[in-house]
C-alpha cells in the first residue's frame, strides 16, 4: 500500500540508497513481519510436511522478507518515476501496512500524476505475472521454492488490485484524482473526489463481512473483522487528510506577502524600546527593524521579546536586545505570493521574516503568525 506523502519527521533502520532514494524500515514492520511468520508458519507447515516446525516459521519468515522487497519494489517504481519527472524524493518508508514514498513536490500535470500512480500497481502486477510464468512453467515438485514463489505472486497480485481501487490515499485514489484533475482542470476537485472516493472505500471494507455473512446465513467472526477495520481505518484517515490538505491548498492562493506584511519602521539598536513603540504608533507600524547607522537592515525585533517586557522597564531596554539577527534565509522578496511563499517559508523557518523590494528596499515584516492564520480552522 502507498501513497504520496508529505515531508515528515521519522526514525528508523536505514536500509540503503538504491537510485539515491534513502530507504527506511519502521520499527512497526517487525511486528507485522511477527504477525506474518505466525499467521503463515502453520500453513507452510502443512503445505511441507517433510520440514520440521522451526523450519516452516523460517519459510515463513523468509515470505514476509521477501514480501516487503516487494513493496519496496512498488514504492520504487513511483519513486524513480517521480525523479525522472523532476520531483524530489526524500525517502521511501517501510512500515506496518506497507510503504510510503515521501515525494516532496506534487507532479506538474495530471498526466505525471497519473504516471506516477499507476507505476507502483503495475510493478506489483508485473512482479505477479513473472512469478505466476515461474510457477508454472519453471518451477517444479511441491518444496519451499515451489510455495514461496506461490505464495509471493498472489500476494502480489493482491497487493496490485488492491492498490488499484478508485479511493485515496490509495494510488488508484491518485489515478482517479488525475483524471479528475484532467476534466475538471482543477487539481483540488480531483482531491475532493478522490478522497470522499476513499472514504466510501473504507465504509465498504468494513461492511462488506457483514454482507457476506448476510448473504450466506453464517455467523461473523470478530477475529475476521480486524484486518478490514485496520485497513478501513487507514484509508479513512488518509481520505480525510487528503481533504484537509486541498482546503488549505484552495487558500494558498490568499498567502499574499504585501498583503500580509507589517508596516516596519528602522530604528538603530541603541533605540530604546519604549521610544521605538512611540515611533511605531505614530507612524502606525507594527514592526521594528534594527538598522546600522548607514540603514542597513541587520535584525528584527522579536515581538514575543517585546510582549513580555513590563511597560515600566521598556524606557530602560533597548531594542537591540529585544532583536534576532537577520540570516540571509530570512530576507524574503516582498512580491511572493501563493505557494512560493509557502516554500520559502518552509525551507528556513522563523518567527518573521524581513521583506524586501527588489531592488533592496525595506517593505516590511512578514510574520508567520499571520500567514498560519490564512490557514486557521481548516
Amino acid at each position: 500500500m502507498s501513497e504520496q506523502s508529505p515531508r515528515q519527521e521519522f526514525s528508523g533502520l536505514r536500509m540503503g540508497k538504491p537510485f539515491g532514494i534513502p530507504v527506511y524500515v519502521s520499527w512497526t514492520w517487525f511486528i507485522v513481519a511477527a504477525f506474518i511468520t505466525w499467521l503463515f508458519g502453520e500453513t507452510f507447515g502443512l503445505m511441507l510436511p517433510g520440514i520440521s516446525a522451526a523450519a516452516a516459521y523460517g519459510v515463513a519468515f523468509a515470505f514476509a522478507v521477501l514480501l516487503y522487497v516487494s513493496v519496496l519494489l512498488h514504492e520504487l517504481a513511483h519513486s524513480v518515476l517521480a525523479k525522472w519527472y523532476g520531483l524530489p524524493v526524500r525517502r521511501i518508508t517501510l512500515y506496518l501496512l506497507g510503504g510510503v514514498s515521501e515525494i516532496e513536490k506534487e507532479p506538474p500535470t495530471p498526466g505525471k500524476e497519473f504516471m506516477v500512480a499507476a507505476a507502483g500497481p503495475a510493478l506489483s502486477l508485473g512482479l505477479a505475472g513473472i512469478g505466476w510464468l515461474a510457477d508454472v512453467f519453471l518451477v517444479t515438485g511441491d518444496g519451499v521454492p515451489q510455495v514461496l514463489i506461490w505464495q509471493l505472486w498472489v500476494a502480489n497480485l493482491i497487493v496490485g488490485i488492491f492498490n488499484l481501487l478508485p479511493g485515496l490515499p490509495l494510488d488508484g485514489g491518485r489515478m482517479l484524482r488525475a483524471g479528475v484533475w484532467k476534466l475538471a482542470r482543477n487539481p483540488g476537485t480531483g482531491t475532493v473526489a478522490a478522497a470522499w472516493g476513499g472514504r466510501v472505500l473504507a465504509v465498504l471494507l468494513v461492511a462488506a463481512p457483514f454482507a457476506l455473512a448476510t448473504a450466506t446465513g453464517q455467523e461473523i467472526d470478530v477475529l475476521d473483522l480486524v484486518w478490514p477495520i485496520v485497513l478501513a481505518s487507514f484509508i479513512w484517515m488518509g481520505a480525510s487528510q487528503s481533504l484537509r490538505v486541498a482546503r488549505i491548498r484552495a487558500r494558498i492562493p490568499q498567502a499574499n506577502a504585501r498583503t500580509l506584511a507589517r508596516r516596519a519602521i528602522p530604528v538603530t539598536a541603541e533605540t530604546p524600546l519604549a521610544e521605538a513603540l512611540r515611533r511605531a504608533a505614530e507612524e502606525h507600524a507594527g514592526a521594528l527593524v534594527v538598522v546600522d547607522h548607514e540603514g542597513r537592515p541587520l535584525a528584527i525585533v522579536n515581538e514575543s521579546a517585546v510582549q513580555a517586557t513590563p511597560e515600566h522597564r521598556r524606557p530602560w531596554v533597548n531594542v537591540g536586545a529585544m532583536a534576532k539577527s537577520l540570516e540571509p534565509s530570512m530576507v524574503l522578496a516582498a512580491d511572493l505570493v501563493g505557494e512560493p511563499l509557502i516554500d520559502a517559508m518552509r525551507d528556513a523557518p522563523a518567527g518573521e521574516y524581513l521583506l524586501v523590494e527588489r531592488g533592496g528596499e525595506i517593505y516590511g515584516v512578514l510574520s508567520t503568525a499571520d500567514v498560519n492564520r490564512v490557514f486557521a480552522g481548516v
